[in-house]
C-alpha cells in the first residue's frame, strides 16, 4: 500500500540528464570526523574546559563537512552522517521523557550498549532533531533525508518496566514519533526514514509495526515521503506483509549476502517502492562501478527504475571514511550510468517484463 507514488519525483534535480531516474541516497549514519571523537571526548571530560558552545561549535562544523562530502559524491538527497548522535536507540531515549539510564550492559563480545530502561509513560517534550535538520537543510543544497529510530526498536531494544507489555510501549513510542513528524514537515522536511531494524530480530511482530506506521503517518500529507529502513533478517517472514504497511519505501540490506532474498520480492505483486543496497556496509572494500551497477539491475528484477532508490546497506558509520566515501561516490556514479543505459534501451527490466500481457 505505497502511499503516494509520485512523491518521489520531487527529488529528481533540475539539471537530471537521463530520462530515467534513480533516486539515490543514504541510510543515514556516517563515519565521524577523527577530531569530532576527539572533540567528544573532551566534552565528557569533566575536568577539561571544552564546555557546551565548543562542543556545539565542534558538531556543526562536522554536520556541515559531512553534509558536503554528500554533495560532492552527487548523492540526490542528502543526510549530515547523524553527527550528533552517538547510539541509535540512546539519542531518542535521552530526548523521551519517561526513560532512564542505569548503565551499560554488555550485548556481544567486548562491546557494551548503554541500555535505558522505560520506568514511567513516555512523553513528548521537545522536538529532538528539527534543529538538526534545519540546520542541515541550510548549508544543504540538496533535499535532506530525516531518519528517525522507529517506536517498536525504541521499545524492543530497552527495559520496560512501565507498560503491560512492549506493545502497549510501541504505540505509545510511535504516537510520539508522529508528534515529531508533525514538528519536521512543519520546518520543511519532505523525506523522513524509519529504522526499525528490531523487525529483522523478531519478525514475528510486523503486525505490531504496521499499526505502529499506521499511527505515525497518520495527518502526515502524503506529498511528504515516508521510507522503512529494515537492515539483516529473513524478509521472507515480512514479506508480502510489508505491501499493508502505509510507506512509500522499503529499504532493505541485500548486497550483504549477495542478492540471495532478493527472490523474495520478485513474485510481481512488491507495492512500495524498493530502497536497495547495493553496497555492503561490512566491509571496506569498495565496490566498483561495475559491480555496483550489477548490484542496481538486481532491483530492477523486483521494481521498474521508476520505483527503484539505490543506497548502502545499512549506516556507513563503522567504515574508514575514505571507504566510505568512495563507495557513495561509485554508487552514484554506477546509478548515473544504469540510467543512461536504461535510456538506450540497453538494459533489460524483468520487474516490467514479467509484469507486461502476454501477446495474443
Amino acid at each position: 500500500m505505497s502511499r503516494n507514488p509520485e512523491n518521489r519525483e520531487q527529488f529528481r534535480p533540475d539539471d537530471h540528464e537521463s530520462d530515467h531516474f534513480l533516486l539515490t541516497t543514504v541510510v543515514g549514519s556516517y563515519p565521524k570526523p577523527k577530531w569530532l571523537n576527539r572533540a567528544r571526548d573532551h566534552f565528557e571530560d569533566d575536568d577539561h574546559s571544552f564546555g557546551d558552545s565548543e562542543w556545539e561549535e565542534a558538531t556543526d562544523d562536522a554536520s556541515r563537512v559531512i553534509t558536503h562530502e554528500h554533495e560532492r559524491a552527487g548523492l540526490d538527497t542528502v543526510v549530515d552522517g547523524e553527527m550528533r548522535r552517538e547510539e541509535m536507540v540512546e539519542f531518542f531515549a535521552e530526548r523521551i521523557d519517561g526513560y532512564e539510564f542505569n548503565g551499560p550492559v554488555k550485548v556481544w563480545g567486548h562491546n557494551y550498549f548503554d541500555k535505558p530502561s522505560v520506568v514511567e509513560d513516555v512523553e513528548y517534550d521537545e522536538p529532538w532533531l528539527v534543529d538538526e535538520f534545519e540546520f542541515v537543510d541550510d548549508v544543504a543544497s540538496r533535499p535532506v533525508k530525516v531518519p528517525i529510530t522507529g517506536p517498536y526498536t525504541l521499545a524492543n531494544w530497552a527495559f520496560n518496566e512501565a507498560y503491560d507489555d512492549d506493545e502497549e510501549l510501541a504505540y505509545a513510542l510511535a504516537d510520539l514519533v508522529n508528534e515529531e513528524v508533525e514538528k519536521l514537515v512543519e520546518a520543511g522536511a519532505r523525506y523522513v526514514q524509519i529504522d526499525e531494524p528490531a523487525l529483522a530480530t523478531t519478525p514475528d511482530d510486523h503486525a505490531i509495526v504496521g499499526e505502529c506506521l499506521e499511527r505515525i503517518v497518520s495527518d502526515i500529507d502524503d506529498e511528504v515521503r515516508i521510507g522503512l529502513h529494515v537492515c539483516y533478517g529473513d524478509y521472507s517472514r515480512v514479506y508480502p506483509e510489508v505491501n499493508e504497511f502505509p510507506i512509500d519505501e522499503i529499504d532493505v540490506e541485500l548486497a550483504n549476502d549477495d542478492y540471495k532474498q532478493i527472490g523474495v520480492f520478485a513474485d510481481g505483486n512488491f507495492q512500495p517502492d524498493l530502497a536497495l543496497g547495493v553496497v555492503d556496509a561490512h566491509v571496506a572494500e569498495v565496490e566498483s562501478v561495475e559491480e555496483i551497477k550489477a548490484n542496481i539491475e538486481q532491483g530492477l528484477k523486483v521494481v521498474p527504475p521508476e520505483k527503484l532508490t539505490v543506497s548502502p546497506d545499512c549506516g556507513l558509520k563503522l567504515l574508514p571514511r575514505e571507504a566510505a566515501y568512495g563507495k557513495m561516490e561509485n554508487m552514484v556514479q554506477a546509478a548515473r550510468e544504469v540510467e543512461a543505459e536504461l535510456d538506450a534501451g540497453e538494459i533489460d527490466v524483468p520487474a516490467v517484463e514479467d509484469a507486461a500481457p502476454a501477446d495474443d
